[in-house]
């Protein structure tokens, strides 16, 4: 048989073998014929409540960003406060405290990491929307422990936004409070006001001067308020709340080359209502640790706390 005859058919047996559809066994629509993820699957509506709450230190009240490094929980304060701090991984205690010199939070909103550096975000915008001075701390880890930190910038602004005039609190779509890192980027995570969407943007790990790449929106519903990302089981968690006061954690798995929106999309509410979470993390893409900063409002007074959300019984298979 010609060569080129059998390349043809071995091409078109490939192609006639590959059906696109929901590949997920958990979705209601999984199609066990499928080979490709079209990001089609649909699930039930879950709600499932916090547990293991504990209290954190009154120096914690704006907690707003966590990561899991060193054996430990890494936070900070969304403003002024320019201390990391080292929290016990049982019940949330201030362990030690890192003094970060020379640097301003004007409003550290995240905090991320990578193998050699943590970084943290000085983006949060939603008082006017209209910075000009957006920046990621990036910091050295063995430095830090070392408690001589060497700390770099990487500065940006959004390639979409040309407007800077001031806005009222609370209105503008160039807010942002969530970001992660991969091998060779930052994603930033948008809290837009007004839309209720969130936006993801690019921009290099490296310190520099940027500007941030407008990737993909993508219709949340709610207000993204942390981010977390584990790259061994390519999963990215977004956490956040309504603006009526739902909290909320959306689960993205399953997705290739950073294209987060385009595979499988869960969305888990969360209880009790009125916490304005913050930070989130996880070591296993089954368990989160989540923190919400105290919310006093009305007859509602939350406290700053770290909870857990355990999802072993939904992904039991």
């Amino acid at each position: 048989m010609n060569r080129y005859l059998v390349l043809f058919l071995l091409v078109a047996i490939k192609g006639f073998a590959q059906v696109s559809g929901c590949t997920d066994s958990m979705a209601k629509n999984y199609n066990p014929k499928a080979t490709i993820n079209d990001g089609g699957c649909v699930y039930k509506k879950v709600t499932t409540s916090l547990t293991n709450s504990y209290v954190l230190d009154d120096k914690l009240n704006e907690t707003s960003g966590l990561i899991y490094f060193n054996n430990r929980f890494w936070t900070h304060n969304d403003d002024t406060d320019t201390n990391l701090y080292a929290l016990d991984t049982i019940n949330g205690a201030i362990q030690e405290t890192y003094i970060l010199p020379n640097v301003v939070n004007k409003d550290w909103e995240e905090i991320s990491q990578d193998e050699n550096y943590v970084y943290i975000g000085d983006f949060g915008n939603n008082a006017q929307g209209n910075r000009t001075d957006l920046s990621i701390l990036r910091i050295e880890k063995k430095s830090l422990l070392s408690r001589n930190p060497i700390i770099d910038k990487i500065e940006f602004k959004y390639s979409n936004q040309t407007n800077f005039e001031r806005q009222f609190a609370n209105k503008t779509n160039f807010d942002c409070e969530a970001f992660i890192i991969t091998q060779d980027s930052i994603y930033l995570f948008t809290k837009e006001w007004k839309s209720k969407q969130t936006t993801t943007y690019s921009l290099p790990k490296t310190p520099g001067k940027y500007i941030a790449k407008q990737k993909i929106t993508y219709n949340i519903k709610g207000l993204v308020t942390g981010a977390t990302y584990l790259d061994s089981k390519n999963i990215l968690a977004l956490c956040g709340y309504t603006r009526n006061g739902k909290p909320f954690v959306n689960l993205f798995y399953d997705f290739k080359n950073n294209d987060f929106f385009s595979a499988n999309k869960r969305k888990i509410k969360l209880k009790p209502r009125f916490q304005q979470i913050e930070g989130i993390t996880t070591q296993d893409g089954i368990h989160y640790y989540i923190t919400n900063e105290h919310l006093k409002f009305a007859l509602a007074n939350n406290l700053q706390k770290i909870q857990i959300l355990d999802l072993t019984k939904l992904f039991k298979n």
